[in-house]
């Protein structure tokens, strides 16, 4: 399970660390994609096969089933981390988010969102704030 906000910084060449706690989870590998608010999902490779099975299971006929699994799959990357605990985040993936360096990563139960440090904290704000 993943719980808890973390602040990190990408590196010079688009590695991000992953908390210590979350590693031996993702040893075998892990997805990232395109979230939802202009955040990125991460999930182990166990979870990614559960969530693309319900994706691949929408009605193709139906536009907006077709947009989300887009959204979802074609963004999609693998990743694993490398020995100092870390992934690449694509450049792609960093352009829809808006993550250049100081970012937030976020334990939501069975997948971890990072966010652009920025953007999470006036998120964060406006949801505190309207709660």
């Amino acid at each position: 399970m993943f719980i808890g906000e973390y602040n990190h910084s990408l590196d010079d060449k688009g590695r991000m660390a992953i908390p210590v706690k979350f590693r031996r989870e993702l040893q075998k590998g892990a997805v990232v994609t395109r979230g939802l608010d202009n955040c990125l999902f991460l999930y182990t490779k166990t979870e990614w096969e559960k969530l693309a099975e319900k994706l691949a299971a929408l009605p193709i006929s139906q536009s907006n089933s077709r947009a989300f699994s887009r959204l979802m799959l074609a963004g999609a990357m693998d990743v694993e981390l490398d020995k100092q605990g870390r992934v690449i985040l694509p450049e792609y993936l960093r352009q829809f988010s808006g993550i250049k360096k100081n970012l937030v990563i976020a334990g939501l139960y069975n997948r971890l969102e990072i966010w652009d440090q920025d953007l999470w904290n006036k998120y964060k704000n406006q949801t505190e704030a309207e709660s």
